[in-house]
């Protein structure tokens, strides 16, 4: 992965592959390490941290989501918030693909940055034409 001067955006897929140290962890962590270079920049949506807190919870318990938060938040990363232009962005993905709406919202949010979406989602698949992405290895 070229990472001069490069922006990212981590899907919740890429969040759970570290968290759970699956395959690819080691991709998301290097990325994670580059910030410090100052050429590369982590966003994240705001809908990746609710994805990741309720599925911690319905699988593990309340502490180990408020924990995953925690640690998201402290690794050098932007945390993307909603805006207008995203909300559009996202209800036209949304409109014209089958997606699901977390999904919609963090492409829209690699679209409008120009980032590259980091998944392990194959429903990113369909949108690939639409902007640019770097594939962690898929579940077995």
């Amino acid at each position: 992965m070229n990472e001069n001067n490069t922006t990212y955006d981590l899907d919740t897929s890429a969040w759970l592959t570290l968290i759970e140290d699956e395959a690819g962890a080691d991709v998301v962590q290097d990325l994670l390490e580059s910030v410090n270079s100052g050429n590369v920049e982590i966003l994240v949506s705001f809908m990746s941290f609710m994805e990741v807190f309720y599925i911690t919870f319905q699988e593990r318990e309340i502490e180990e989501a408020e924990t995953r938060l925690r640690m998201m938040a402290s690794l050098p990363i932007t945390r993307v918030e909603s805006t207008v232009s995203l909300s559009i962005a996202a209800g036209k993905l949304k409109a014209k693909h089958r997606m699901s709406v977390a999904d919609a919202w963090i492409a829209a949010l690699a679209q409008e940055r120009s980032a590259i979406l980091v998944h392990k989602d194959p429903e990113f698949e369909r949108i690939e034409d639409e902007l640019k992405v770097f594939k962690l290895p898929y579940k077995e």
